[in-house]
């Protein structure tokens, strides 16, 4: 993993909204990506794209690359790639899987132990900035294992972001990553609550926004996520609600074994619960504004 990329391969699993532009800009800063995604349309649209390739199957992804990046939906996802898919059995002594996925950090410890085992280092590096972040190579990436391999990291990290911190040992990443959404959450269905009464009471939401967003109500749900997905009614920031729920039942789970108080915790997963039980399988997190709106 070479400061500069100069064609170097690497492998990445999970082309998604996310891992696309991810594995663009490694393409950008010169790597050459060999991809794999479970959608035949994703793999036939790589294999003419410049700069990648397609696996021919989950086990040649890392073949000649030193590093395989995972951009996968859980852990479930991650531990069936790895283990049942093979991967990490693929994998030479000496080499890295960098999980970015959203994943359990003690499965992630677990995965680790197993890949060291084998020879394999294995670091989470989630990342916080939603879909546009991805594209715009703002993405705030979390790195959960030791400074050495961070190092060896950074310069494939660095390429799909220039926010490159380390948080901790393995499984620290996932676990930030997992609080910072459920505080994110949080935020979400506080801020729409009160800006919904707002808006019922008289007021102009876009007036709101302008004045929270220059006092302390402020947050990332009134800076971006209702201006852009909510005002606008394109509910689109690129992350399902099931997805934020499962991160946020992953951090209530770090609340509740540290003994920390989790009341506000319990009762923002609970109206996320709520939420994605209504809406549909695919909905977008920001639906959680419109679906408040409808309530009693």
């Amino acid at each position: 993993m070479t400061a500069a990329g100069a064609s170097e391969r690497v492998g990445f699993v999970g082309l998604g909204n996310m891992g696309m532009p991810m594995a663009g800009h490694l393409v950008a800063a010169g790597y050459h990506v060999q991809g794999f995604d479970v959608s035949a349309g994703v793999m036939a649209a790589i294999a003419g794209r410049e700069g990648f390739s397609a696996a021919p199957s989950l086990t040649a992804v890392g073949d000649g690359a030193a590093a395989v990046i995972l951009m996968l939906p859980d852990s479930n996802v991650v531990e069936h790639v790895l283990l049942a898919g093979g991967l990490l059995a693929s994998r030479p002594p000496g080499s890295m899987v960098i999980d970015m996925s959203s994943s359990d950090p003690l499965r992630t410890r677990e995965l680790a132990a197993r890949a060291s085992a084998a020879g394999v280092t294995l670091i989470d590096a989630p990342v916080s900035g939603g879909v546009s972040g991805a594209r715009a190579r703002t993405l705030t990436i979390m790195v959960g294992g030791t400074e050495e391999a961070l190092t060896a990291a950074r310069p494939l990290l660095a390429a799909i972001s220039p926010r490159v911190a380390r948080a901790g040992d393995v499984g620290a990443g996932h676990a930030i990553k997992a609080l910072n959404n459920l505080m994110s959450a949080a935020h979400m269905v506080a801020s729409s609550e009160a800006l919904i009464a707002g808006r019922r009471f008289g007021l102009d939401p876009a007036v709101m926004l302008e004045i929270i967003n220059g006092s302390s109500g402020r947050s990332g749900s009134t800076e971006n996520k209702w201006p852009n997905y909510v005002l606008t009614g394109t509910y689109d920031a690129g992350f399902s609600i099931r997805l934020l729920v499962k991160d946020m039942k992953l951090a209530l789970a770090i609340e509740h074994a540290t003994g920390t108080p989790a009341t506000v915790s319990e009762a923002a997963t609970a109206a996320w619960e709520a939420a994605a039980g209504e809406l549909p399988p695919d909905a977008d997190h920001t639906e959680i504004a419109r679906w408040l709106d409808r309530g009693p």
